[in-house]
């Protein structure tokens, strides 16, 4: 199997937004460019640490929708790395899949017991992991795996996709359509200007970070129209927020 892979272009991007992003923990130059692989081919965003404290950096640059973690890693073990996510408040429901030589029951029951959602014992099938991780998604983070998204009485469906609001058509550019999509998948969350920036218009296209404001004031007169609550939450010096019930 080829492990031939191409760069990513500025397409790809600025819609990144739309593909779950895994982090793949791990220091084994060939198994990663194996995962790689096939996790890019089977539509995930990707990016890797070799190593416990690169993982901790990268994670807290940028939170991936799920993270692959390696059990023995230099510099700081994979169980440690998970025990300390568990205890952030921004990572402690991030969803973790241990991978490990170690397969023994103790050693799966120590993993599960350090906060990771799955464990995977090395040597496994690439297609399987990759259903490993569709699952885990669904189970945790749902809206990654759904054709639609829903929140209070927005809802978008992904597949035709389209804005409806109590019913109603919300009619959206592209970007407002990328900027809501991120607000849906982790609603209630705040975003700074710049993590907007980073996740709806890509680490890789450069502009100024007031362009958010400009586009969540697009945003909000879509969605709002002349009676219905707004739903976007500004909070004051740390970014915005979907919130249907803004305190």
């Amino acid at each position: 199997m080829s492990m031939a892979t191409t760069a990513p272009s500025r397409r790809d991007a600025q819609t990144s937004s739309v593909r779950p992003k895994v982090l793949i923990v791990e220091d084994e130059t060939s198994l990663v460019e194996l995962l790689r692989y096939n996790l890019e081919q089977a539509g995930f965003q990707v990016s890797v640490a070799y190593d416990g404290e690169e993982a901790i950096a990268s994670v807290q640059e940028d939170v991936p929708d799920l993270m692959l973690l390696d059990w023995m890693l230099p510099l700081m073990s994979g169980i440690e790395v998970c025990r300390q996510l568990r205890r952030q408040t921004a990572t402690a429901n991030m969803p973790i899949i241990m991978l490990t030589a170690r397969g023994e029951e103790g050693d799966r029951v120590r993993g599960l017991d350090a906060g990771a959602d799955d464990y995977v014992s090395k040597p496994f099938s690439p297609t399987e992991l990759v259903a490993r991780i569709r699952a885990v998604l669904r189970r945790i983070r749902p809206a990654l795996a759904d054709e639609a998204l829903s929140y209070a009485d927005i809802v978008m469906d992904l597949v035709a996709h389209r804005v409806t609001r109590a019913g109603k058509p919300v009619h959206l550019g592209p970007t407002e359509f990328r900027l809501l999509r991120h607000f849906m998948e982790h609603p209630g969350r705040v975003f700074s200007r710049e993590q907007l920036l980073d996740s709806v218009w890509g680490k890789d296209v450069y502009v100024e970070a007031r362009t958010v404001d400009v586009h969540i004031r697009r945003l909000r007169i879509a969605l709002n129209g002349a009676d219905q609550a707004d739903v976007i939450r500004t909070v004051r010096a740390a970014g915005y927020a979907l919130d249907a019930q803004p305190g």
